[in-house]
């Protein structure tokens, strides 16, 4: 595609030289206006907005509109944000210890192509991001997660479930709906990627059990089913999914879960023979009516960026051949390049399930010391759970902010987006955040979370074993 000249689009970009003890330091900073962090509820008659779709390019492009925009609930944010990052840290140290777990018990050793709507799921009151899929003849809406293999949804007749905004899936109601048996290969692979040990239980031993701990409370239980799964009118059958008898969790209103993880039983595994194995999103702000697409299958046509897409080469590790793996080279913060030399620490994760990047201890402190001495002048505010670097902004509207850029092997770079570097803890904007954290141990995995992929095409291409980062002005239209 072409790429036009930038007419300051985003923010203003300012420069500016730094002596210090004889040392000149070339800053980039952005100018950024607050209220493009603030949350804005709209109210209405649920079920008031019909989905749209449309066929471009080849693809088939599926607008998703969640519920949430039409629900007449009031949402406490300031309270909800807080919760959310409690639990996404809780989330995070799971998947430290599914890694640690993982590491420590094996040796070193032409497609179609989908457009799907996505959407911050946050007036479904999570954090993360939903789309909306065809199950069998029933719709769903569904969190996307590259930290995770399976794909679920609530069914009935449901033991124990959480608040969902529509009905639930129902498999009496669909015809192609099939109970997967115990004897199944699949089942018998279901521990690889659950780490369930019990599938056959004696009581049921027709039907494959699964249960998933998402670490922040969460979990989802019941059986696995095959149904055929449908992407604006394209639809693959033989889809194995989990159908939730017992779920609990910060789950928002949505039906479930979208497994886009690497296993045998993620839905890019399952649907790869039609896609590809190839798959992008562009994750957008929170910013009222922002939305965003995942786009399944190999067909870079249909992208807006606005930069030419670079790649970068995943990193092998048979260990944690479920993730998505990436050699972090560096970070900058305003043009000034830290000084570290364990920032991928052997590795990189890179998650759309996990909210706030965690970086190693010496890197994030190495990270904020930089940002304080460019971020200066302004009154602190009590840090909030894993955030710790935070001002009390009251009464002022715009800032100017260093840009932050994370380097990647192969010269890849990616330049977060302004509104990826500055957490509003408050809507009064007394409490607002840098948008990252420290993990607990220097040995633990960085994560690169959704909240520093806005505004950014990511590709994941699992057959040439590369992601690719490209700019991009996140929507539907």
């Amino acid at each position: 595609m072409n790429f036009p000249f930038f007419p300051f689009f985003f923010f203003l970009v300012s420069f500016y030289f730094i002596t210090a003890n004889g040392v000149c330091e070339f800053q980039q900073k952005k100018i950024f206006k607050l209220q493009m962090l603030q949350r804005k509820h709209q109210f209405g008659p649920k079920g008031c907005i019909l989905p749209e779709s449309r066929k471009e390019k080849g693809a088939i492009i599926l607008e998703m509109k969640d519920r949430g925009y039409c629900s007449e609930r009031k949402i406490n944010w300031n309270r909800k944000l807080q919760k959310q990052l409690i639990l996404d840290n809780l989330r995070v140290r799971l998947m430290q210890n599914r890694i640690r777990t993982k590491v420590s018990s094996h040796g070193f050793e032409h497609s179609s192509e989908i457009q799907i709507p996505l959407a911050s799921g946050i007036n479904l009151e999570t954090l993360n991001y939903i789309v909306t899929l065809g199950l069998g003849n029933q719709n769903m809406t569904v969190i996307i997660d590259t930290g995770s293999d399976l794909t679920w949804v609530q069914c009935d007749p449901c033991l124990s479930c959480y608040n969902q905004q529509g009905p639930v899936f129902n498999p009496s109601d669909s015809s192609s709906y099939k109970s997967l048996l115990c004897n199944s290969s699949t089942c018998k692979n279901l521990q690889l990627t659950t780490g369930n040990t019990e599938a056959c239980e004696s009581s049921n031993p027709s039907s494959c059990n699964y249960a998933v701990n998402y670490g922040d409370g969460s979990y989802t239980d019941g059986e696995l089913g095959v149904e055929h799964v449908s992407f604006g009118g394209v639809s693959v059958s033989n889809f194995v999914f989990g159908c939730g008898r017992n779920n609990k969790g910060l789950f928002g209103g949505v039906s479930g879960l979208m497994g886009l993880g690497r296993s045998n039983l993620s839905l890019i595994s399952q649907t790869n023979t039609t896609f590809g194995g190839v798959f992008s999103y562009c994750l957008p702000t929170t910013e009222n009516g922002a939305s965003g697409s995942l786009v399944i299958g190999n067909e870079s046509s249909v992208f807006k960026n606005l930069t030419p897409i670079a790649y970068t080469s995943m990193v092998s590790n048979p260990q944690l051949s479920n993730f998505y793996i990436l050699n972090l080279t560096g970070i900058d913060v305003g043009g000034v390049a830290l000084e570290d030399t364990s920032f991928g620490n052997g590795g990189v994760l890179i998650d759309s399930g996990t909210v706030i990047t965690r970086l190693a201890p010496s890197v994030y402190n190495a990270l904020k010391t930089e940002f304080l001495k460019q971020f200066s002048g302004y009154p602190f505010a009590p840090g909030l759970s894993i955030l710790d670097t935070c001002f009390n902004l009251t009464g002022i509207e715009e800032v100017s902010i260093p840009t932050l850029s994370m380097h990647f092997e192969d010269n890849v770079d990616l330049n977060v987006d302004a509104a990826g570097i500055l957490y509003m803890v408050k809507d009064d904007t007394s409490q607002v955040c840098l948008a990252l954290a420290g993990l607990s141990d220097e040995n633990d995995m960085a994560i690169i979370g959704n909240y520093q992929q806005r505004n950014q095409r990511v590709i994941y291409d699992s057959k040439q074993s590369k992601i690719g980062f490209a700019v991009e002005e996140c929507s539907f239209t």
